[in-house]
Parts: C-alpha cells; structure tokens; sequence
C-alpha cells in the first residue's frame, strides 16, 4: 500500500505558474501514493476544482490572473474549511504575508525553496486532519445517499423529486440534513466532501440505477 491513505479521496491539486517547481512537487507527491493534478493559473485552479474536488491544494501566491490569496477565498467558499490549503511562495516571504494567507484561510504557509521532507511530512498531517474529521458514510441514510448522488449528478431540486418519486419540499428536507451531518453549508461543498470520502466511489445497484443517462 502507498503511503498516502487509502481511504482518501481526489487528488492534490498543484498551482503554480513556474513548470518546474510543478514538475517538482508532482514527483514528490506522486513518490509517496498521492495522485495529482495541475494549474498555472488561478482560473485554471478553480476550474480544475469544480472538476474533480481534490483532497489538497498546494498554492503559489503569486498567479497569472486571479491571485493566490483570491483563488484561496473562492475555494473556501466554494468547497469549505474541510479542504486543507498550502500556500508556498518565492516571493511573498515576509511575516506579514504569511498572516495575510492565513486571513484569507489558508492552513499553512511555507516559503520557497524549502524542505521536501518538511512539506511531504505537512501534507500528510493536513489529509490526516481530514481522515480523522470525516463523517462516517453510514450517518447518512439509504434515501440521504440517494439525494447526495444526485446532486453530483448536477439535478436540480424539482429533477431529484420527479427521479426519487419524491416532492421537492422533502428533498429540500434531505438537503438540510445531508448539509447538517456533513458540516458544509452549499451543494458543491456537500458533493465536494462526498467525492473526497469516497462515499459515491462505488454506488450499490439501488443508486446506479439513478444516474443520468
């Protein structure tokens, strides 16, 4: 088994615009069992997150476009404080900065070039912040997990009543549960924290037969 946990889900998603450092902390997380994804840029970052939720996000500060403390905003926003956020930069060193990345919700901040060690040892103590904070799958229940699979399907309220046979004031009831046991507070982020969980990885036949064709 590699040593990035099994039970995690997504990638590391890793923004910068310098190709070699990419290529670099690519190699070193991909050495120890974590799948990755990349972005040079803040909007390629935010796209690639609503494609595929990753489980962390290693950001530089200083991006093409949208900036690195902006595109930490839109992701909190978007995805919660459950997705752990690394921020690293050449340029904004000084302590000021590394306060101001904080502000915005960053989880960390490391200064470039650093240590590889010291940065695999801080990804593996965020993820398994997260491991250790996850909601068990069985607290949702059989009809919640119904609702939650559609809703990573992209439906709607009034397509997943018409789909469950159900009407939309109760979906709307399954809604509020789902985002009450899972801690989020919008769509994206309940999906988001169901996709790093694996809670829709491997649906049974009961929930198959619900996606879209």
């Amino acid at each position: 088994m590699s040593e990035a946990s099994a039970g995690s889900r997504g990638p590391v998603l890793v923004v910068d615009d310098d190709e070699g450092f990419r290529a670099l902390i690519v190699a070193v997380l991909d050495n120890v069992g974590y799948p990755t994804r990349e972005a040079s840029t803040g909007e390629e970052a935010l796209d690639a997150a609503r494609r595929e939720p990753p489980r962390l996000v290693v950001l530089d500060v200083c991006l093409p476009g949208i900036p690195g403390y902006e595109v930490c905003r839109r992701l909190r926003d978007e995805f919660g404080n459950e997705l752990p956020i690394i921020f690293a930069s050449g340029e904004r060193t000084q302590s000021y900065d590394r306060v101001a990345g904080f502000l915005v919700g960053g989880d960390d901040y490391l200064v470039k070039p650093f240590a590889l060690d010291d940065f695999v040892a801080r990804v593996r103590r965020h993820v398994e912040r997260v491991q250790r904070t996850a909601v068990p799958k069985h607290s949702l229940t059989p009809r919640e997990l119904e609702v939650l699979y559609l809703m990573a399907e992209g439906l709607g309220t009034i397509e997943i009543a018409r789909r469950l046979y159900i009407t939309r004031k109760t979906v709307a009831t399954h809604v509020e549960r789902i985002f009450r046991k899972l801690g989020v507070h919008t769509r994206t982020q309940a999906v988001s924290v169901a996709y790093r969980h694996g809670f829709l990885d491997r649906p049974n036949e009961r929930l198959a037969a619900l996606r879209v064709e």
